[in-house]
């Protein structure tokens, strides 16, 4: 019989060689390194086709033969352990069932008579597709290849055949034979217990590989309309409008229409297969970071929602195509109105977008359509991605969130929604946006283009090596834990049948924004491009000698690396050399000779474009930058002092620049850089506590360009803070348009061609930093006045402040 088995494996493996492809992912790095104690894999069907593909995927990943044995004192166990064996073809035979139980049994007693003994069991799980469940079946070809549930040998042949080419080994964390042994005994309770978990744990990343059930457009418009929300607003509009519920619903249809997504899992793979040749020609290389926390959300049951920063239109793309890699089902987009131009509108929908209008324009049968349609696909367990900043940012830093998303989302849980909903923040980085130069364009007052099918045309004939991309996801925000800590009584605002909208929604919304895109900032991805254009525009003429370039971005990567701005913060591992000749060869900088060797600067063109890149990454380096620019500007300082300053300019700049960390953290990471800085020998301290800079004119020049990082921060602080002294009492509208117009000055004197120094809603942002930190505040008639803590502070920046801005200030 195993000669036969053997001889069957050996005929098989020549068709599957060209009819699967597999993708590997693996939850644990450990288990490519082969410990002394043997090695088990689990499987949920005895199926030749998945026990060669298995293998194949194990020899990529220097893992034991699954179809070989294990000998353990004496006894003889097959590697592979199969939960089912196949259905038969004929209803009426029944299957019989596998030796899995016998051998889970035989392995623990082995355990009990075997002290050193602790085998290993690795959970292989074998998907075949990524199509889901259809709402109903019908005898077709595709209900033939999607329902894999135990799967006769006949439907797994069709299954092998369409679906081959698309198949995903997930290889999840080892189980220890020894661990259940002790904790759960030996007997056949134990192993039916751990067959049972392994069940489960197969079926819950199944569905988050292909999706929940599949819901056709149509049984969506048939849902929303029983919905007793929208039922009840069609109603209401009849009347208001004194027309027929008819004339409402048929408005109500195409509201749904231009909302709806039409997910098509054909659609899906041939983009993904075009995605594939298009990032292999765009990209050196495309970065992700901690999706190992997606996995283990969506086997949790978590609905999950993914909240992006908004940088390009390569963002739907990018972040769509790296969660299929990843071994999970493409979410459903909210993307905006504007781009259901043809043909991409339909090609949207077809990847799962659905659309939204820019305003709802106080349209309550929109707003409420739109809602409810957001519950559906909460309820019918789709995840969902959106972006809280509403559209593209032209500047590089984050932009205002927009809460209208999440608050619907929120609305959905008092809807009833038993499951937990939780926010995934996601950074996207990269080293080219392709639209970067139309962006400003746009800052400089061009009207904004629509999109059209000859923009994307154009931007296809442009496309070019964009160097690296990189995907960062965040630590994960379950909305449910956080409406339990804000707000401890929410679920008394639960109404299945009318959503709620309590006074607690709006700011609760508003904190969770911000929390959302501090979180997006945490996980920053620092890059060649980034770090180079913050160096260059520190430097007085935007140009460095090569070597110097060398020493200060050593010195740039060393602080993120020994004292990393958060956790979930990446740094390159390449050298600054590395970094240098990479940025380089994408013709971000300009490289001229003289006789003492190479410059590297910036051209006027590329001196804004870098500006766009530098912002994405400015806020990592705030705090390093203030300890430099307090010991730049002090011959020395007391420690308490400096870490008191730190924390009061850091949190005035907090808001502004999204930054996570309270009072505490600064004080830790201030400490932590004084500490770095010494080991350099670019700080010393005194005995009585005071530090200061050491002698060495090099290390110097390092602290300097660290320190102007901040300084256009600093330059717009004590525009505030000096008019406000100066001016008070004042109205909040005055203050900004004169803090503006003296901004637009200092932009012109100070060579500063940056959107962001001028904005007046980031001029209103800081102002209003700085009355809820306690500097001004509004008196009776509803004018700012200054505070007296408002001295102390506003001596603190004007002595960080150049002066030649000061008195630029004062004139």
């Amino acid at each position: 019989m195993l000669v036969l088995r053997s001889f069957f494996y050996f005929l098989l493996k020549l068709p599957l060689k060209f009819l699967v492809r597999c993708k590997i992912i693996t939850d644990s790095q450990t288990i490519t390194e082969q410990p002394k104690q043997p090695i088990f894999y689990i499987v949920l069907r005895k199926s030749a086709s998945d026990l060669l593909t298995l293998q194949r995927a194990c020899k990529k990943q220097n893992l034991p033969d699954p179809l070989g044995q294990v000998t353990i004192n004496g006894a003889t166990f097959d590697r592979t352990f199969c939960i089912e064996n196949p259905t038969p073809i004929f209803s009426w035979r029944k299957a019989c069932k596998t030796t899995a139980t016998t051998q889970g049994l035989a392995l623990l007693n082995q355990h009990v008579l075997d002290e050193n003994l602790d085998a290993k069991l690795i959970p292989a799980n074998l998907i075949w597709g990524k199509m889901p469940t259809k709402e109903r079946r019908n005898l077709n070809i595709g209900t033939l290849i999607a329902d894999q549930e135990s799967p006769s040998w006949l439907r797994k042949f069709f299954i092998v055949l369409f679906l081959g080419r698309d198949t995903l080994v997930r290889f999840s964390e080892s189980f220890s034979f020894r661990e259940i042994t002790d904790d759960h005994g030996s007997d056949e309770t134990a192993v039916h217990k751990f067959l049972r978990v392994a069940r489960f744990h197969f079926h819950r990343q199944t569905i988050a590989a292909k999706g929940p059930r599949l819901m056709h457009r149509k049984q969506m418009f048939t849902a929303l309309f029983a919905n007793p929300s929208i039922k009840r607003m069609i109603s209401d509009e009849a009347k208001n409008k004194k027309v027929s519920e008819a004339e409402i619903k048929k408005q109500a249809l195409a509201i749904m229409d231009e909302i709806a997504g039409d997910y098509s899992v054909s659609w899906v793979r041939f983009g993904e297969v075009i995605l594939h040749w298009l990032w292999a020609r765009l990209y050196s290389a495309i970065n992700v970071s901690n999706a190992k926390v997606l996995r283990k959300l969506a086997q949790e049951g978590h609905e999950i929602i993914y909240v992006p920063c908004h940088r390009s239109h390569m963002d739907y793309l990018l972040l769509s195509y790296v969660l299929i890699q990843e071994g999970l089902v493409m979410p459903r987009i909210a993307a905006g109105i504007n781009l259901n131009f043809w043909p991409a509108g339909t090609v949207f929908r077809k990847a799962g977008a659905f659309f939204i209008r820019r305003s709802f324009g106080g349209n309550r049968l929109y707003s409420t359509i739109f809602r409810e349609y957001l519950g559906l696909l909460f309820e019918r367990g789709y995840s969902v991605k959106y972006y809280t900043e509403g559209g593209r940012s032209r500047t590089g830093r984050l932009l205002a969130p927009k809460t209208g998303m999440l608050a619907m989302s929120i609305q959905s849980l008092l809807r009833g929604i038993d499951r937990p909903l939780t926010l995934v923040p996601v950074y996207l980085g990269y080293e080219h946006v392709m639209e970067v130069g139309t962006y400003h364009k746009e800052l400089s007052g061009s009207e904004k283009k629509s999109e059209s099918i000859f923009g994307v045309l154009k931007a296809i004939k442009s496309l070019r090596n964009y160097g690296n991309g990189y995907v960062n996801f965040g630590e994960p925000m379950n909305i449910n834990e956080f409406l339990n800590n804000e707000v401890p009584n929410w679920k008394e605002a639960i109404d299945p049948i009318d959503p709620q909208k309590p006074t607690w929604l709006t700011p609760t919304v508003n904190g969770l924004a911000e929390k959302v895109m501090e979180n997006i900032n945490k996980s920053a991805a620092l890059n060649g491009v980034a770090l180079i254009a913050l160096i260059l525009q520190a430097s007085k003429n935007k140009a460095l000698s090569k070597l110097e370039l060398e020493t200060q971005l050593d010195f740039f990567l060393n602080i993120q690396r020994q004292a990393p701005f958060s956790k979930q913060l990446t740094v390159p591992e390449e050298t600054a050399a590395e970094l240098i000749a990479h940025v380089i060869s994408l013709n971000k900088v300009t490289v001229t000779e003289d006789s003492f060797g190479s410059i590297v600067s910036l051209s006027e063109t590329a001196n804004l474009e870098m500006r766009y890149y530098r912002n994405n990454i400015l806020h990592t380096y705030v705090v390093p930058a203030l300890v430099c620019r307090l010991l730049d500007k002090h011959n020395k300082i007391n420690q308490n002092d400096l870490v008191t300053k730190v924390q009061m300019l850091a949190a005035l700049l907090k808001e502004d620049l999204y930054l996570y960390q309270d009072a505490k953290q600064i004080e830790k990471q201030t400490l932590h850089i004084l500490t770095v800085l010494e080991s350099m020998e670019i700080t010393k301290q005194s005995k009585a506590g005071f530090w200061s800079l050491s002698d060495n004119i090099h290390q110097l020049s390092q602290v300097h360009a660290m320190a102007e990082c901040v300084d256009e921060s600093l330059q717009r602080l004590a525009i505030v803070t000096s008019l406000a002294s100066r001016l008070a009492p004042i109205s909040k509208r005055d203050l900004e348009t004169k803090v503006v117009a003296i901004a637009q000055r200092l932009s012109v004197l100070n060579n500063i061609n940056a959107a962001e120094f001028i904005d007046k809603r980031a001029q209103s942002t800081l102002i209003s930093t700085i009355r809820e930190q306690g500097y001004i505040s509004i008196n009776d008639e509803g004018l700012l006045v200054t505070e007296h803590s408002m001295v102390e502070m506003k001596a603190t920046v004007v002595n960080l402040v150049d002066i030649e801005v000061l008195q630029s200030i004062a004139r």
